[in-house]
């Protein structure tokens, strides 16, 4: 089968080619076609199924071109897993599904079918756990649904928080040292915060109470209204934590629970709030469990690989 496709902006075509054609090159290796540059554009080669592919490839990655992102390998790789499990159906979601957020000149998108399917649950339900391995960004994609729900007036205030387990948060905190013993332990969600907002507009925020970061325990005997609320590294939350945390949801608020229960860092034999909260609700229907893999996977490539060794050495 023969797609023919046409490029009306020059530029459009150098950020989707790329350098000496190393797009066309990648998508050629991960689809299994032939392309061919032509005066109009481009010209696919292959099985009707590849090439159907390819055509909904190059509107994704049109997508990220309009947004003002250049187009990068992993975006190309990132898309051949969804169509490998959902054929070109799975492209026309993933070019869809964009996060109007700005970051660094572009948009952040859900680059995998398991991100597309936690963000419709983000957008679908009042409290989302979202687990799975490193790098597969459950806390960056729904810190990009925090902000973008407070940009839109969605919501009023982002409260972001953490078990800070080394840091003796069971123990508790005497006055004037809680930011010095718990900021590395905050420190990941600030640095997400810093590349979806202005650092002066962080620290705006932050004052008026518009964004608060801070650990588990000093979320005891609150509740919050009109908030999106992030609770990050779940799995070292033990049960009684993760039950005050989940009675802290008020009107109009969205929760989202992000963690891996193969990285606690409980002592040993200490029950894993994250993992008693899934057997507990799991049959709650407002409440959705979303599970990511290795195949969510969307740091360096040889991350994956790693997640998967691992798995299997334990296995």
């Amino acid at each position: 089968m023969i797609l023919n496709l046409k490029f009306d902006d020059n530029r459009d075509i150098q950020q989707l080619f790329g350098k000496y054609d190393e797009n066309l090159k990648t998508i050629e290796k991960e689809f299994a076609v032939r392309i061919f540059r032509t005066q109009e554009g481009l010209r696919a080669d292959g099985s009707e199924e590849k090439v159907a592919q390819v055509g909904e490839l190059f509107n994704y990655l049109l997508g990220i071109v309009k947004s003002g992102r250049a187009v990068k390998k992993r975006d190309i790789q990132f898309a051949n897993r969804v169509a490998q499990s959902e054929k070109e159906a799975g492209l026309k979601r993933l070019s869809k599904e964009k996060i109007e957020l700005p970051v660094k000149g572009g948009l952040i998108t859900p680059k995998t079918k398991g991100q597309i399917e936690y963000i419709e649950a983000i957008k679908t339900h009042d409290i989302v756990f979202g687990i799975g391995p490193a790098g597969t960004g459950k806390t960056y994609l729904a810190m990009a649904m925090a902000v973008n729900a407070l940009k839109k007036g969605l919501v009023r205030r982002i409260i972001l928080t953490r078990p800070a387990v080394e840091a003796g948060e069971n123990l508790g905190f005497l006055p004037g040292e809680l930011e010095q013993k718990v900021m590395p332990y905050l420190r990941p969600l600030y640095d997400a915060l810093y590349e979806m907002l202005e650092p002066d507009k962080v620290e705006q925020y932050a004052e008026q109470g518009i964004i608060e970061v801070a650990p588990l325990a000093y979320m005891r005997g609150r509740t919050f209204n009109e908030a999106f609320v992030i609770l990050d590294e779940a799995q070292n939350s033990t049960p009684e934590q993760m039950k005050m945390f989940l009675t802290r949801l008020g009107f109009d608020s969205k929760t989202v629970i992000t963690g891996d229960v193969t990285q606690s860092d409980l002592p040993e034999g200490q029950q894993i709030g994250l993992v008693e909260a899934e057997n507990v609700l799991r049959s709650v229907e407002e409440i959705k469990f979303v599970h990511l893999t290795a195949e969510d996977t969307v740091r360096h490539e040889l991350v994956q690989k790693i997640i998967e060794a691992y798995g299997k050495y334990h296995k």
